[in-house]
């Protein structure tokens, strides 16, 4: 039929050809109260160098977090990342290595994945680590939904789990996405006006598939009655407990005090924030959820030889490819970066990590004294432990705080807390790692007292 069209342009031959005549055929079946009317305004074609400097022109508008002091944490955290790790990560056989599905050529790469799982193991002090999942909210999600699977059974309130109401709402929608169609029931529990969680209320959760928490909460608060949840909701709930992993340096273990999953951000270790990503969820349990633990796990066995030999155990590819089998949405992992993070933390070593975890409590501790010392500025909670971060209440919007900072003072001053809860607007989260000093708090205690003068 095209070649008996020969005066047609080539747009109307191809419309010919499938029995229409308009482009608007073609897109008949769109409703048309949801077509676009007015064209897109984009721009028109460019050359390769006119794109490269526009991108160039985009990107120089970016404020690199290290380029200034930079008090904003809320997940995320600048500490600093040794050169080697790096180096090493960009070698040809990390750098290219593809999923080991045949052990026999992956050794090397299995072992330090291997390596990696024993690392996390020790920190949390669980038995079993997977080899990494893809952030801490997808980590969360999946222990919520593995504790289920083992716990449904057994609970009393079937297929029910209770989460603390600090948990950030980029971290609850995860969950829910999970839980919505599983016929899972989410139950919230409060926290008093300390900031720390109501055991009372936390005792209906016995019996419940599971419990999730936080160590350090959202405010950077160190919960010291979390140690005795496990004996408040019993054997049959399962704790499971988010970390901010570099406060396992100075903090105990989750392990210590009955945590049955252990989940939590790796990013503090081996990378920076990178913009939100890439970025690596830690995951370890107890054996009693090995079997339904998701994402990838490293054996060590031994080959025909006796010699050690590494290999992916427990789930087979079977499990990576029917999905609708498999006990979890996630079947891969983000090896390269926890790779980096193993390879920060073998740099560190026991001693290195707790002196990494003392420089950033005690940048805490320096940020509070010179903070609350300013007249007009509050603790909203005056008598917590704190770690990492911390809250602050201002006598207005923290969002004009955070914007004087940025344009008067050349500081990123911290995290506006009504971007999680609005009923927040006037408090501030204020993070401190190794990366600030004392010159760079005192930069923000200035700007501080700036700002109330100028309004009060």
């Amino acid at each position: 039929m095209v070649d008996q069209l020969p005066n047609l342009g080539r747009e109307k031959q191809m419309l010919a050809e499938m029995g229409m005549s308009s482009m608007d055929d073609l897109f008949s079946d769109i409703p048309t109260g949801v077509q676009r009317k007015v064209p897109l305004d984009l721009p028109e074609p460019q050359t390769e160098e006119e794109i490269f400097r526009e991108a160039q022109m985009l990107l120089g508008m970016n404020v690199p977090v290290n380029s200034r002091p930079s008090f904003i944490g809320a997940g995320l955290y600048s500490n600093y990342v040794p050169s080697m790790v790096p180096m090493l990560a960009t070698r040809g056989e990390f750098l290219t290595a593809y999923t080991p599905y045949q052990p026999e050529v992956s050794q090397g790469f299995l072992q330090a994945m291997w390596e990696f799982q024993t690392m996390i193991s020790e920190l949390v002090e669980l038995p079993v680590s997977n080899v990494s999942m893809y952030d801490a909210s997808t980590a969360a999600a999946e222990a919520i939904t593995c504790a289920v699977r083992v716990h449904d059974r057994k609970s009393t309130q079937k297929s029910t789990i209770y989460v603390s109401e600090l948990v950030p709402p980029h971290r609850m929608s995860v969950i829910h996405n999970y839980t919505q169609g599983a016929d899972i029931v989410i139950k919230k529990i409060p926290h008093g006006d300390d900031g720390l969680l109501n055991l009372d209320a936390a005792a209906e959760a016995e019996g419940a598939c599971a419990v999730y928490v936080e160590q350090p909460n959202a405010f950077g608060l160190l919960d010291e009655g979390l140690c005795k949840l496990k004996s408040i909701i019993g054997d049959n709930t399962a704790l499971i407990v988010g970390v901010q992993p570099v406060s396992l340096g100075l903090v105990s273990p989750p392990g210590s005090y009955g945590a049955d999953i252990v989940v939590g951000e790796g990013q503090p270790f081996g990378i920076g924030p990178t913009a939100g990503g890439p970025i690596y969820g830690l995951f370890a349990c107890t054996e009693a959820y090995i079997r339904q633990m998701p994402g990838r796990i490293v054996g060590l066995s031994r080959d025909s030889d006796g010699e050690r030999a590494f290999t992916l155990t427990l789930s087979t590819r079977e499990q990576h490819i029917r999905r609708h089998r498999a006990t979890s949405n996630i079947c891969s992992n983000e090896t390269l970066i926890a790779l980096m993070g193993s390879m920060h933390m073998a740099l560190l070593g026991p001693e290195g990590l707790e002196s990494l975890a003392i420089r950033n409590a005690g940048a805490c501790s320096a940020a509070k004294a010179a903070i609350f010392s300013i007249e007009g500025i509050e603790s909203a909670h005056p008598n917590g432990f704190h770690f990492n971060e911390f809250v602050v209440k201002l006598p207005s919007e923290a969002s004009k705080l955070l914007q004087y900072l940025d344009e008067e003072c050349d500081v990123t001053g911290g995290f506006d807390l009504s971007n999680w809860w609005p009923e927040y607007d006037n408090q501030l989260l204020i993070c401190t790692t190794d990366q600030i000093d004392i010159e760079d708090i005192e930069q923000l205690a200035e700007g501080i007292s700036k700002w109330l003068e100028v309004n009060a």
